[in-house]
């Protein structure tokens, strides 16, 4: 019996012990803030582990831990996702900020741009350490053997292949600038910025752009162009953010503010070098630079880990949740939809040709529209394009089921005194339910594989896997999101495979002996 007790004796102990820090972990928790903090990255290495860092730095100042919404896209959607509310901060460049975002034609200072960002309801802060600027490189031994060693030089060779980011080529302080700048008459190809190193490595393009603190320019032996015309702005790393962040996160921002200064350019490129060419997480990249060490090597993770990693379960919930919810809706909307119009042959074909207009429009420019419009991030803006995209297949077989019921069996109802709401649903309705099956069964396939444009926003799926994938020029990893993605696809088409042969079979006649 005294055995069977000492159990509970020592919980006693243990809670007698404790007691008197009860007030102390109530107090801790009043001191950290009360709030949700969201935050954004742009789709390239570097703002992903900065994210991670701004993360990590800000959640022990946290009630609850902050919302990281990764690769969300370049500078107009990550702004546009700031300006509506989506996320609350993110971290930006000062070259961008004045010629991209305030449309600047000359860059501005520091002051200037604060009073400037200002009336919009953002502030610019906390300088990070480093000058991340754009710049042209070209393989070394190229440009050694045609004497180029500045971007003034580029001109005397309008043969050179030039691979440039799409963003970098549309940019006010991109392509068009630096070809007005030096005379460039070179037509440059749009590329992924992590496809260019490939690209450029492989010797199918001559010249790229890149972010001077890239891991790969080094790795690659690539030469920097030189800007002997001064062209090139600073692009000073700093926090652009909300105006209400610091009042309604107080303790947070704080430890935000204390990051001033900390990561220097040598500093940022090990950063981005571990993730390019060692695989390292961006989480472990950040929770080393916090910890004072970050030249910690980590071993690779293999396509195996990569696949089964702990986040399979959760984008898995993700996609699956996306791709139900989208082609429900769209089964609710095109449903009744197709069953109005199929009647009157101009109204369909308006319809339709409606809907069949939305499938020509390209997914990020609906999602760019989608944000400003809801002026949300996230799941809704993408169940928004999903259901979109899903409701040409159900429309479309809505309506052709419906009219291909032959005329005399509608008529047969008819004269057996049934309304037309009757037959609709009664003998119309049935008879295309194979046919509505299989457009439903289209746009879940559809649904399946766009979904992975969910990730561009925030709203996660296997897509999160793919958008990193590209910004690292991670095969593996690309391979990791897009094999659950088709292995999804595969089940669904089993499971309305499955449901036609069931249909089939309660439709054929029975035989008596």
């Amino acid at each position: 019996m005294t055995a069977a007790l000492r159990p509970c004796r020592l919980r006693l102990w243990l809670a007698f012990l404790l007691l008197p820090l009860l007030p102390l972990q109530a107090a801790w928790a009043q001191q950290r803030d009360d709030g949700e903090l969201r935050i954004g990255s742009k789709r390239f290495t570097e703002s992903y582990i900065l994210a991670e860092v701004l993360a990590q730095t800000a959640a022990p100042h946290l009630q609850q831990a902050p919302t990281v919404r990764q690769g969300l896209g370049n500078t107009a959607i990550v702004y546009e996702a700031l300006r509506s509310g989506g996320i609350d901060l993110y971290a930006e460049y000062t070259g961008t900020i004045a010629l991209e975002i305030l449309k600047s034609p000359k860059p501005l200072a520091p002051e200037a741009m604060r009073a400037a960002l200002q009336p919009l309801g953002l502030g610019m802060a906390v300088p990070l350490g480093f000058n991340d600027g754009y710049a042209l490189a070209m393989r070394a031994a190229e440009a050694q053997r045609l004497g180029i060693r500045t971007l003034g030089d580029l001109a005397k060779h309008p043969e050179l292949r030039l691979g440039l980011t799409n963003e970098f080529i549309g940019r006010a302080d991109g392509w068009r600038g630096v070809a007005a700048r030096y005379g460039l008459p070179q037509r440059p190809t749009g590329l992924d910025h992590g496809l260019a190193y490939d690209a450029i490595a492989a010797g199918q393009v001559d010249v790229i752009d890149i972010y001077t603190t890239d891991a790969k320019i080094e790795h690659l032996g690539l030469q920097v162009l030189e800007d002997d015309r001064a062209y090139f702005p600073r692009y000073d790393a700093v926090l652009l953010y909300r105006l209400d962040l610091p009042q309604r996160l107080p303790q947070a921002w704080a430890a935000l503010q204390r990051l001033e200064g900390r990561i220097d350019e040598a500093t940022m490129i090990r950063m981005n070098a571990r993730a390019e060419l060692q695989g390292a997480g961006f989480a472990d990249i950040a929770r080393d630079f916090l910890a004072g060490d970050s030249q910690n090597d980590a071993a690779a993770r293999g396509f195996v880990a990569k696949l089964f990693g702990p986040d399979l379960g959760r984008l898995a919930r993700q996609h699956l949740m996306l791709v139900a919810v989208s082609v429900g809706l769209a089964v609710l909307i095109g449903l009744p939809l197709g069953m109005a119009v199929f009647a009157h042959v101009r109204l369909r074909a308006l319809v339709l040709g409606l809907t069949g207009l939305l499938q020509t429009v390209p997914s990020l420019a609906l999602l760019a529209i989608l944000i400003s419009a809801l002026g949300a991030i996230g799941t809704l803006p993408a169940l928004v394009a999903l259901t979109l995209y899903a409701l040409l297949p159900i429309m479309r077989n809505a309506v052709t089921g419906l009219a291909e019921v032959p005329a005399g069996i509608t008529q047969a109802g008819t004269a057996l005194g049934m309304t037309r709401a009757q037959n609709l649903h009664l003998v119309r309705l049935p008879l295309a339910l194979p046919t509505l099956i299989a457009g439903v069964r289209t746009a879940t396939t559809i649904a399946v594989g766009t979904a992975t444009i969910a990730a561009f926003i925030g709203a996660g799926g296997f897509g999160e896997r793919i958008v990193t994938g590209l910004a690292l020029n991670d095969r593996a990893l690309l391979m990791a999101g897009a094999l659950p993605a088709a292995a999804l696809a595969l089940m669904s088409e089993l499971l309305f495979e499955g449901l036609e042969a069931l249909l089939r079979r309660r439709r054929a006649p029975t035989r008596s002996v």
